[in-house]
């Protein structure tokens, strides 16, 4: 006898389905025939882990209406946002952030890694808001938070004195934005000093890399550099590199050597689909730039690959709800995802593979594994991504904390 058992569960197309037996926080039994004091059929909807938004601004978001990027450039959003900043206030960031969460936690995210802003433009404001918002909803998400310098380091004063104040008070993990740097000397030595943090404080690190069009500027393609202090620090597994816009663009020849790197040094790599797409290639006229990374060649290099929501409703990214199923849905059409197997590969890079990225322990949906899943209104696993399903019921830790408000199609 289960606490709690949901019934006629679809996990994989190749098998029949399952009832999930769960106690406590955990996934007891995957059988047939189980029995619980409370059963829900589901009726041969899908189950899936539940998924991870590995990259996301939560203290940025909403902020398209207070303040739109009318030239739609990283550049106009950058400065936008930063003069916004200045004016962000502890309730504000949390009132809006909170907003987004509920839009994750309904869209099956339980687990995020958020990037807010810590620099003398803004300071500890998004960090400590996003502190207490993990406070608030931590019976419904696991969060990590990141140190993130978006305004530089090496140009701004003050910098690196708050990114090192951010880690004193709790953050888990060490960012970087080696971009936003007046010459790829300064972008190296900033990268320098995230690496001697992360030491300092045994810290993973998260770099906003290689974000840019133009690939004759190397400040926009870091990520070698990245690679090969990776290597000598000794992080590898322990560093994500976010965007990699500039992968799209590269020669074939230099291609192959950056992708070489990123196995070597074992670097995870998270595109922004969304984000990259809106903000690639507005100077150009012709041959117009996708800036999105197709995910294939990096996979088959033995690189870990996830994608994310990044921004929602802001300068950067005026889109969005915090549903990663229509961001793999972007996804999947611009990179030219149409066979089964990369229906698979995108939902690995939501779940599995960003699992290995926040270092998650008992994930997945396996006996003795904790009860963090989702069940989505379809019925083959390989039809989320087409279907973008209604989210029946979001489970945390064995407790159902979200379901479905809406009306099922029933056959008549």
């Amino acid at each position: 006898m289960y606490e709690l058992v949901f019934r006629n569960a679809r996990i994989d197309d190749e098998t029949e389905t399952v009832d999930i037996g769960i106690n406590g926080s955990v996934i007891e039994k995957l059988g047939s025939n189980l029995e619980g004091k409370r059963v829900i059929d589901v009726d041969g909807d899908v189950a899936v882990p539940s998924f991870i938004e590995s990259h996301i601004h939560l203290d940025k978001a909403l902020l398209e209406r207070v303040r739109p990027n009318t030239e739609g450039t990283l550049a106009g959003a950058i400065r936008i946002t930063g003069e916004l900043k200045k004016g962000f206030r502890f309730e504000e960031v949390l009132q809006r952030s909170r907003q987004v969460l509920e839009m994750l936690i309904a869209s099956g995210t339980t687990y995020l890694r958020a990037h807010p802003d810590t620099d003398p433009l803004g300071g500890l404001t998004g960090f400590r808001a996003m502190m207490e918002l993990r406070r608030l909803y931590s019976d419904a998400v696991d969060m990590q938070i990141v140190a993130f310098p978006q305004e530089g380091i090496i140009k701004l004063p003050g910098a690196y004195e708050i990114l090192e104040e951010t880690m004193k008070l709790g953050a888990d993990v060490v960012g970087g934005c080696p971009y936003n740097e007046n010459s790829y000397e300064d972008t190296k030595k900033h990268i320098d000093l995230v690496f001697e943090l992360a030491r300092k404080y045994d810290k993973d690190l998260d770099f906003h890399a290689d974000f840019g069009d133009n690939v004759e500027d190397m400040r926009y393609r870091a990520v070698d550099y990245i690679a090969e202090k990776t290597i000598e620090y000794g992080f590898q597994g322990r560093v994500t590199v976010g965007h990699m816009t500039s992968l799209s663009s590269l020669d074939p020849d230099t291609f192959a050597k950056t992708i070489s790197n990123i196995s070597r040094a074992r670097i995870n790599v998270v595109p922004l689909p969304a984000t990259d797409l809106y903000l690639s290639g507005r100077g150009d006229r012709y041959h117009v730039r996708r800036g999105v990374v197709n995910p294939v060649p990096l996979i088959e290099a033995g690189i870990n690959v996830a994608f994310s929501s990044n921004n929602i409703r802001n300068a950067f990214t005026p889109f969005g709800k915090g549903d990663l199923l229509h961001i793999g849905s972007i996804y999947e059409h611009v990179a030219q995802l149409g066979s089964l197997s990369n229906q698979k590969m995108l939902l690995d890079m939501i779940t599995k593979n960003a699992a290995k990225i926040l270092h998650l322990e008992r994930y997945g949906l396996n006996e003795g594994c904790v009860a963090d899943f989702t069940i989505l209104a379809t019925k083959r696993v390989s039809d989320i991504f087409l279907d973008i399903p209604v989210r029946r019921f979001v489970v945390k830790r064995g407790r159902v904390i979200y379901r479905s408000e809406l009306v099922e199609m029933k056959n008549f």
